[in-house]
């Protein structure tokens, strides 16, 4: 049943009432149809083609996390709901079979279903000129054979999981991002995710905590013509510089001419709090706990979600210009 012919049916009006101010907004200025374009979800070469589109299957997902329902059964139960399902595009409900397949099979491409949607968030000029690198934890399920026990310095605990480098920028966005065995990232894993923010497009600042405070991250990004500034750690060293940020030292020794004032470097890494505030939003999409056994099904939750921050972050945008229009909180 098409949706123009449910429109003409006066007994359905509240479907659309329902649907409006629910995840149905999410997909009004988003396609998902690139997902074809992934060797992953071709047919068969038996000729077995599939039940449900990849566009539609992706929409359910990403209504399920919305609604905090994660897992193949729970979100093969909710997909059953014939408003989600007549919302997200089904002419049916699927199976519990290709939802698993689906899944499985986005975890192959999910870095790059991600990079789209950060391509289409930079297109609608979500992206600022400060950037913010942090890591958060990811909790996982005791029954996850892969997670491992790690220390969280910020709350002074540990947990049972995994990690999430995030680069954000902007109203919350995230734009590169990194799953890890813990929340202590190692600098290989900075240093990748900061060259895929710096693809994307390129800011004028880099904020990190003193756990950046690394001359291999810093000299990366002045060649880029980025300012980094990250509070400078003095660790072990028995003569530590007079300096409250990495930068500065690094400025006097590649550069006679650039000066940076202490009030501007203040007021550039109070801006930090971004990514703070982007991990909790990023959680409140389903990373912050995985519903998932393995390493690898965990890191497509992870990545799911980031995925639903964009797609909210872009809705908010999009609607933004129709006074009407709901906004969507995450």
């Amino acid at each position: 049943m098409s949706s123009a012919t449910l429109q003409d049916d006066p007994s359905v009006e509240t479907f659309f009432n329902v649907v409006e101010t629910e995840t149905l907004a999410l997909f009004e200025y988003l396609s998902f149809e690139f997902l074809t374009e992934f060797d992953v979800f071709a047919p068969a070469q038996t000729g077995r083609t599939r039940d449900h589109e990849p566009p539609e299957l992706m929409r359910g997902f990403l209504h399920c996390y919305y609604k905090d329902i994660y897992g193949i059964r729970p979100v093969e139960r909710e997909l059953r709901n014939t408003i989600v399902w007549l919302s997200c595009g089904f002419d049916r409900p699927p199976s519990r079979d290709a939802v698993d397949r689906f899944l499985t099979d986005l975890e192959h491409v999910v870095d790059d279903v991600f990079t789209r949607l950060v391509e289409q968030a930079a297109r609608c000029g979500l992206l600022d000129l400060t950037y913010c690198i942090d890591s958060t934890d990811v909790r996982a399920m005791p029954a996850d054979p892969d997670a491992s026990k790690c220390y969280d310095p910020t709350a002074e605990e540990y947990y049972y999981g995994y990690g999430c480098t995030i680069v954000s920028t902007g109203q919350k966005i995230p734009i590169a991002a990194e799953f890890t065995e813990s929340k202590q990232a190692p600098e290989e894993t900075a240093m990748r995710v900061t060259r895929d923010a710096l693809a994307v497009a390129q800011p004028m600042w880099m904020v990190g905590d003193s756990a950046y405070d690394t001359l291999d991250w810093h000299d990366h990004l002045l060649a880029a013509g980025v300012v980094p500034v990250a509070p400078y750690n003095a660790r072990n060293t028995d003569d530590p510089k007079d300096i409250e940020y990495r930068v500065e030292d690094r400025i006097t020794k590649h550069s006679e001419d650039v000066q940076l004032k202490q009030s501007t470097l203040d007021e550039t890494y109070n801006r930090r709090t971004g990514v703070e505030r982007t991990n909790e939003s990023v959680k409140d999409c389903g990373l912050g706990r995985t519903h998932a056994r393995g390493r690898v099904h965990a890191r497509a939750q992870v990545f799911l979600a980031l995925c639903l921050r964009l797609v909210v972050a872009i809705t908010n945008y999009e609607r933004g210009d129709n006074p009407g229009s709901t906004i969507i909180t995450v």
